[in-house]
């Protein structure tokens, strides 16, 4: 049973809602609904599944662009309804007919839903009566069909055809034992092929001569001067022996040292250096939109008059269109296509490309195209408006802003730094911790990496440098008990931060998971940051959406913590290819609130939504 329909603007405002129904929703599915699918751009999904304690809906919706009205329809995940979508279209259909923006009352609405709710009802009842009916009779024609082409096709004659069962008695094949799969092999012809060292070239082009391995027996194993590839011979002269060249590898001359890394003896005094002296960390400086790209563009434009190849990615692909009434999907799809072929080679993950372009589609599908406006720029503009929403934070984290509010209720502010192996999390935190000190902020370290040998030296050289203090107790212990312990020393100590660095784990290693689950609920950090690197594409969606789901299983709070933001490594070594941010953005719904760009202290920055959707689309 349908436990509620409604309709409202894009703006928010309802217009109407199924009195009839009248079902009390248990929880916010549709609120859930409007944040989670259709402000973040999944609006091109079929459903959206809502789970809250005592109910479990399922939610379809459908919107008509040109009017801005958002239908919905939620009932009960168990029933599978399977009149919603064509209800849905139905409602869409009639209501649009009587919508006038002026109006704000549709009670007369309420009779045309519930014939149209009987006449959808009736229908998918048909259907299913129609299904069960005629499901017996397509079994016992397979089963003649079977029965035709396997055992009755053994009783014809060699020389009769055979359709195999498949009803194409045009091709009359020669088989021995009646039977046929569909694909036809002249057995008599590929048996004399070869027959007495003999080549039929008509038969069984590219057969073995067995003649030339008679006399290679005969010549005491020397080589023939004919070589048989894919039926042709190529005679080659044996006195012509074919020598391989020396490669060269580096015709620059050689030098004498190679190892440019500093003495043993000053290694110690380099530690001890105050990193202080460093500069001014990036991020702290308003990052500025390079002008090269756009004055490259606009040299494309000048160029792009008397040649179409010079113009942009896609926009020579459709005319201008005037006049157009109702854009329809079949106009969108050559559009949606190429940009989804662009954001792939951005390194965006397909199923994230794919399901934007769904989006995309679905907002648009409906919608007046302007005089004179291409497709293409349409296309263009909505999927830009589309990713910037989605790269822009659903909520603010201020992380220097929670610190002085922690800082007044006297308890340090913790930071967990959770990732995969080898992307950089203690390097990365070093810079954080860096980022902090030039606020005036006092940081304590935790090495709570117990598992990976050299993780707490590493981390002991950082605050080292940095002149912070770092706590630890070796390895082989419980990471979560570290990690509290070392808060318990930042609340003595005064420390305002407690940055945590815990192990490098892979997303399937499910021991590791479970500690970093024990550590997160044992100690409610803060503030999760998930480690990644800027040069994964595919990788960032299965490494995210497996920590939050691990995150989620193996924590044994009701309301488990999952991944609060984003820290993206090795972001100067990508070029272009920036599309893991909008992966992991996408996937988790968590923002990306640092980017490290070097291996300084200071190469650490926020991230340029303007420029990522500039550079995604270029």
């Amino acid at each position: 049973m349908l436990e509620q329909l409604l309709i409202f603007t894009r703006g928010g405002l309802i217009l109407w809602t199924c009195k009839e129904l009248g079902n009390a929703l248990k929880g916010s599915p549709i609120d859930t609904l409007i944040r989670s699918c259709l402000l973040e751009e999944r609006s091109g999904a079929a459903s959206y599944n809502y789970d809250a304690p005592g109910a479990a809906y399922t939610l379809k919706w459908t919107f008509h662009n040109e009017l801005g009205l958002v239908f919905v329809a939620v009932y009960q995940r168990i029933l599978h309804l399977l009149y919603v979508d064509e209800l849905l279209a139905m409602v869409k259909h009639e209501f649009s007919e009587i919508y006038d923006p002026k109006r704000m009352n549709y009670n007369d609405f309420d009779e045309t839903f519930r014939q149209l709710r009987k006449e959808a009802e009736a229908r998918a009842e048909e259907l299913k009566k129609s299904k069960q009916v005629s499901k017996p009779v397509n079994d016992g024609k397979k089963q003649g069909q079977v029965k035709k082409g396997g055992f009755e096709g053994g009783n014809k004659k060699k020389g009769e055809a055979n359709d195999g069962g498949d009803g194409d008695t045009g091709k009359s094949y020669k088989l021995e034992n009646g039977h046929s799969n569909g694909n036809h092999v002249n057995i008599e012809g590929s048996r004399t092929g070869v027959s007495n060292g003999k080549e039929n070239a008509s038969s069984n082009v590219g057969a073995f001569d067995v003649s030339k391995l008679q006399k290679l027996k005969s010549k005491g194993g020397k080589k023939t001067n004919t070589v048989v590839s894919k039926g042709s011979k190529v005679d080659v002269d044996p006195k012509k022996k074919i020598t391989k060249k020396n490669r060269v590898w580096d015709d620059s001359p050689r030098e004498s040292k190679l190892d440019f890394t500093d003495p043993l003896e000053n290694v110690n005094e380099n530690i001890e250096v105050v990193a202080t002296d460093h500069g001014e960390s990036m991020m702290d400086k308003e990052e500025i939109i390079s002008s090269d790209s756009e004055a490259e563009d606009e040299e494309v434009g000048k160029d792009s008059k008397p040649d179409t190849k010079k113009k942009g990615w896609f926009s020579s692909m459709f005319q201008s269109i005037a006049g157009k009434a109702n854009l329809e999907k079949s106009d969108l799809e050559p559009a949606l296509k190429a940009l989804k072929d662009r954001l792939m080679t951005k390194n965006v993950a397909e199923e994230i490309a794919e399901k934007l372009c769904e989006s995309v589609a679905a907002s648009l599908e409906g919608k007046k195209l302007a005089s004179f406006t291409r497709i293409s720029s349409t296309v263009q503009a909505a999927m830009e408006e589309a990713l910037v929403r989605i790269l822009t934070p659903r909520r603010s984290i201020d992380i220097l802003r929670d610190v002085h509010a922690a800082k007044e209720q006297r308890k340090p502010y913790v930071v967990v730094f959770v990732g995969v192996n080898g992307v950089g999390k203690s390097t990365n935190l070093a810079k954080v911790a860096y980022w902090l000190l030039q606020h005036n902020i006092s940081v304590m370290m935790a090495a709570c990496d117990t598992f990976r040998s050299g993780a707490v030296e590493q981390l002991r050289t950082h605050a080292r440098r940095l002149q912070i203090p770092i706590f630890e107790k070796g390895y082989e212990k419980d990471p979560a008990i570290v990690a509290k312990e070392a808060i318990q020393e930042a609340t003595r100590n005064g420390s305002d931060v407690v940055l945590v660095d815990t192990a490098g784990r892979m997303q399937d290693n499910e021991p590791l998971m479970r500690a970093l689950s024990k550590l997160i609920y044992l100690n409610n950090p803060d503030l999760v940051l998930f480690v990644g690197e800027a040069l994964v594409g595919n990788d960032a969606v299965d490494q995210l959406s497996k920590f939050n789901q691990k995150l989620a299983d193996l924590s044994t709070s009701p309301s488990p913590r999952l991944i609060d933001g984003i820290l993206l490594t090795k972001f100067d070594t990508i070029d272009d290819k920036v599309g893991a941010a909008l992966s992991m953005v996408y996937i988790s719904g968590a923002p990306v609130m640092f980017v490290g760009c070097g291996q300084s202290y200071t190469d650490l920055k926020k991230l340029n939504v303007k420029s990522i959707v500039k550079t995604l689309l270029k």
